[in-house]
């Protein structure tokens, strides 16, 4: 049996604490099956928690939590002496009882508070900051991709990224590499095959949990499209029908987080799309930041982090078209005032 490594451990401890992604929590259940010391130690965790279940959810207002990090930023360096000097202090104390089994009852107990504290004061906020650094990390990303769609401009006489595509030709299917341009990321990928934006930019780092996915730059040449879904994890905007084009304005929405309509789509590219909206498809933001809601990428490269997924005066909803409930994949915005932000 090899020992755990820090990344295992790590995942452990989400996973006890209730942090871990769907995927994650997978990977924490299998390594609990299959290694004891993983089951050793995730049993010791869930023990020591075992009294934060009695504690109250309570929601932890922005600015709370914002000025918790601050602080906890500033006096990171004292506060690890101190919690060291009071380990310490603790290790040091005489026990009056001989018996080795409450001198160990002792440490464990000592553990065990300390792994209530971090989790009960530390995590929460730590937590609130991790997300907070994929939403910046995203903006970033975003503006990485508009900058890279500027200089593809200024290189081809003001046009951006394009293929040809015919009307109902079906924009779901990212990933696929047949001569057809089957999908509303063609476009976007000229970016990456003329060497304009880094493929790593357009995997949300919310959607990966801050892990860069690996992509073989050399073999960019051989696809058409992203070589699968996992390598882009955002959504851009659908051109509506060219004889009802209107002016554009530097405020329409142009890119996102992903569109929580089209998460899962079908594996196979010789199926049909066939998805009917319903009350929790019209409410829920994208899935990339854990549904607190998405960065959006405007007409004059300006980002922002919304919490509603309606933009604008009109209040758009960026992820629907208007006056349409069934999607099949085919569909496009009647007029430039429907953005419509699809796969």
């Amino acid at each position: 049996m090899t020992s755990l490594n820090t990344k295992e451990k790590q995942l452990l401890f989400d996973y006890a604490v209730g942090i871990t992604t769907e995927k994650e929590s997978k990977e924490a259940k299998l390594l609990i099956s299959v290694n004891e010391e993983a089951g050793g130690l995730y049993s010791n965790l869930k023990s020591a928690l075992v009294p934060l279940g009695n504690l109250e959810d309570e929601v932890c207002p922005d600015d709370l939590a914002e000025g918790t990090i601050w602080r906890l930023n500033n006096m990171a360096k004292s506060s690890q002496l101190r919690l060291q000097q009071l380990i310490t202090s603790e290790q040091t104390k005489k026990v009056t009882l001989r018996s080795r089994f409450w001198r160990n009852f002792g440490e464990i107990a000592a553990v065990a508070a300390l792994i209530l504290f971090v989790s009960g004061i530390l995590l929460p906020p730590l937590n609130f900051a991790r997300q907070k650094s994929w939403q910046t990390r995203c903006q970033k990303q975003l503006s990485s991709i508009f900058q890279g769609s500027s200089s593809y401009r200024g290189d081809h006489d003001g046009q951006l990224p394009s293929v040809a595509t015919a009307a109902g030709e079906p924009w779901w299917k990212v990933g696929y590499q047949g001569t057809e341009n089957h999908s509303n990321t063609r476009s976007i990928w000229l970016l990456v095959k003329g060497d304009y934006v880094d493929p790593a930019d357009f995997v949300c780092p919310g959607r990966s949990q801050g892990r860069a996915l690996q992509f073989d730059i050399s073999d960019v040449s051989n696809y058409n499209d992203f070589p699968a879904r996992r390598y882009v994890t955002y959504s851009f905007r659908i051109k509506c029908d060219k004889s009802l084009m209107e002016s554009s304005h530097g405020r329409q929405a142009l890119m996102a987080d992903l569109n929580p309509l089209f998460e899962k789509l079908p594996q196979n590219y010789a199926g049909h799309l066939k998805l009917k909206l319903d009350e929790s498809l019209l409410n829920i933001n994208s899935i990339n930041h854990n549904r607190h809601g998405q960065n959006v990428m405007f007409g004059d490269g300006s980002v922002n982090f919304v919490k509603s997924r309606n933009i604008g005066i009109l209040q758009d909803d960026i992820f629907t078209l208007q006056n349409t409930d069934l999607y099949q994949g085919v569909e496009v915005p009647s007029c430039e005032t429907d953005a419509f932000l699809a796969p």
